[in-house]
């Protein structure tokens, strides 16, 4: 098995979201009450990878407004090194979430003209992935325009210097179905890991099983699949080779943020096991196996507290 003893740097390429959860408790019938917590998907996978141990960078383009220091606080607390974000001048992104009592949350977004999506060329041209082993991106930052196909036309720059992953974590309310069906295979050109959902699954090729909708990924280029599937655990897929993780019992209080502390998961320990940094040719299925075992763990531990937050190394499930 390789081992590397120094992990490396993962870049997380993506949007910050502040997430306004409903507090019914603390408030009259004639007014509403908000509790703010710094989110966004990649935002999170980015806090999660640098509480875990390993060297994160988080590329953003980051709002002057009251949410974006509240986003470089979190950021910056967590360990997460700021160098390749852009300071921004147009606001923040938001979601309202209310959550039932299962732990699901519904979410409505405020993202019109955002400062997330308004990436340029010369933005993302101007920091170096020399010491990054693995570009991680994906969610609305990928899709959203105008920044949207221009984090695509630069993945493929990108690949040249280090292992790609992308979580689409599809958001049909903000961007058309369509859009994401026509995009993914060329994702899937691009990344070396696809990590989402099965409810992304559900409606990016409805009526297909996870391990058709594997088979499909993989004809398009992606070597690792990993689909999430809630409490049932996680199916991941190298190359066709396929293994199911179970997800460890836990008592919920949201699913907030649990994907992305999943993914999280799967990067740290394959960083630590020394596969990122190139086309996976070194990963084996045991080295798979284990990885998303420690993820499922990840993500649980997020699930047992209120928000995206997800845990720090020496977690215990």
């Amino acid at each position: 098995m390789t081992r590397s003893t120094s992990p490396g740097t993962v870049t997380v390429l993506g949007e910050c979201v502040a997430d306004a959860f409903t507090n019914p408790a603390n408030c009259g019938p004639d007014e509403l009450a908000l509790r703010v917590l710094p989110g966004g998907g990649l935002a999170n996978t980015a806090v999660a990878l640098a509480r875990l141990g390993t060297p994160t960078c988080f590329r953003a383009r980051l709002s002057h407004d009251v949410f974006g220091a509240l986003f470089r606080n979190r950021l910056s607390e967590s360990g997460v090194d700021l160098i390749g974000s852009v300071s921004a001048p147009e606001p923040s992104t938001l979601a309202i979430a209310a959550v039932d009592d299962t732990g699901q949350a519904a979410y409505t977004f405020y993202a019109e003209n955002a400062a997330d999506w308004q990436w340029t060329a010369d933005e993302l041209a101007a920091t170096p992935y020399d010491d990054t082993l693995c570009l991680h991106t994906g969610s609305l930052a990928l899709i959203r325009e105008p920044g949207g196909s221009r984090i695509e036309d630069h993945l493929a720059q990108a690949r040249e210097h280090a292992t790609i992953s992308i979580d689409p974590n599809v958001r049909p309310h903000l961007v058309p179905l369509a859009l994401y069906r026509e995009r993914l295979p060329r994702w899937c050109t691009l990344t070396d890991i696809l990590r989402l959902s099965e409810d992304d699954l559900a409606l990016l090729l409805p009526d297909t099983s996870p391990e058709q909708a594997c088979d499909t990924w993989h004809a398009a280029g992606a070597r690792l699949v990993v689909i999430t599937l809630g409490e049932r655990g996680a199916l991941a897929s190298l190359d066709g080779h396929r293994t199911t993780v179970p997800a460890p019992p836990v008592d919920v209080v949201d699913t907030v943020g649990a994907g992305d502390s999943f993914t999280a998961g799967l990067l740290h320990h394959l960083a630590t096991l020394g596969h990122l940094g190139g086309r996976l040719d070194t990963l084996t299925f045991e080295d798979v196996t284990h990885s998303c075992i420690f993820a499922a763990r990840a993500a649980a531990l997020t699930c047992s507290v209120p928000g995206a937050n997800p845990p720090r190394a020496g977690m215990r499930v």
